[in-house]
């Protein structure tokens, strides 16, 4: 796979890409509000992306019923339409992440658990702070980055080249770098030279080293590669959840390491980070990535999830 190649935001002057530099100077206009409008602001953006968006709508309404069955129809919209609402807040928060200063993002966050990666350091292991498609994740590597020991952040990229860009220049401003996904042997360098790789293999995977595991019961194409990534650089696997509080503000908390992994046994290995990663799903729901088709690319007999989406717009 071709590996992206860096340019400058200067760059990307052609007309395709004008309306991203209007959303760009909308968001960096939003960074002169109090927290409390942006996130109002955010809200509402969410919600105008519900009712107008229909195909991504649908994609969070089918996961949100396969992972929740036990949650009436009524309870389930209501879950999807509180998932926009955050998928709007992680646009502000962006911005925040990218241009707000560190001492008015310094207040709103509280970090618990570090003292598991110092503790990993100690005893001689390399780290991994493996976590998930969480929408205030962009936000919280800011702040985290004050308390925390250097990291490396792994990136995947989208097809606008110039959002690719965006997102991985934003992520600079709290990693020491950002590596591709597809790039395991400078995440291996990494993790050698004493640097923690902020990984997160949640979503659907279909290439070499996946399989096919339950997520929240449900058969899933998921990436195993954690096990050989963690066996190569010497490191223990320390979950990195980045959560936005109901009152405000954020919490990342860093939790003990999974215990066992690395093992012999990539699927159990990746068992155990997925038991860790829906529990914490759980507690706030509607912050998790639910417009990814996390069901996708199953091998039959298995049924297509999203065969019959247009019912659900």
């Amino acid at each position: 796979m071709k590996k992206f190649e860096r340019r400058p935001l200067r760059s990307y002057w052609q007309p395709r890409y004008w309306p991203t530099w209007l959303a760009i100077g909308f968001l960096r206009a939003t960074c002169m509000l109090p927290y409390p409008w942006q996130m109002r602001l955010g809200k509402a953006i969410g919600r105008l992306g519900h009712r107008i968006a229909g195909s991504r709508r649908a994609i969070a309404r089918r996961n949100i019923e396969i992972c929740f069955p036990e949650l009436s129809a009524e309870e389930r919209d209501r879950l999807a339409l509180e998932h926009f609402e955050a998928l709007g807040c992680s646009l502000m928060e962006w911005a925040l992440g990218r241009w707000a200063s560190a001492d008015k993002l310094r207040p709103l966050t509280r970090i618990t658990g570090v003292e598991h990666i110092e503790k990993a350091f100690e005893a001689g292991h390399n780290v991994i702070l493996i976590s998930a498609h969480f929408t205030a994740l962009e936000v919280t590597g800011r702040i985290f980055r004050e308390v925390a020991p250097a990291f490396d952040a792994v990136f995947r990229p989208f097809r606008n080249p110039m959002l690719t860009e965006l997102i991985t220049s934003g992520r600079e401003i709290a990693a020491r770098k950002v590596i591709e996904k597809n790039d395991i042997k400078s995440m291996v360098r990494s993790l050698r030279e004493g640097i923690c790789v902020w990984y997160a293999p949640d979503q659907a995977y279909s290439l070499k080293q996946s399989a096919l595991l339950d997520f929240f019961g449900e058969p899933a194409m998921t990436n195993t590669a954690t096990t050989t990534l963690a066996k190569l650089g010497k490191a223990i696997a320390i979950p990195y959840i980045p959560l936005r509080l109901p009152e405000g503000g954020y919490l990342i908390e860093v939790l003990p390491p999974i215990d066992g992994l690395p093992s012999d046994d990539p699927e159990e290995d990746t068992r155990r980070y997925l038991a860790v990663l829906e529990e914490q799903i759980r507690k706030c729901p509607e912050q998790y990535y639910w417009v990814h088709k996390r069901f996708k690319n199953r091998p039959a007999p298995l049924p297509d999830a999203y065969a019959d989406l247009d019912s659900l717009k």
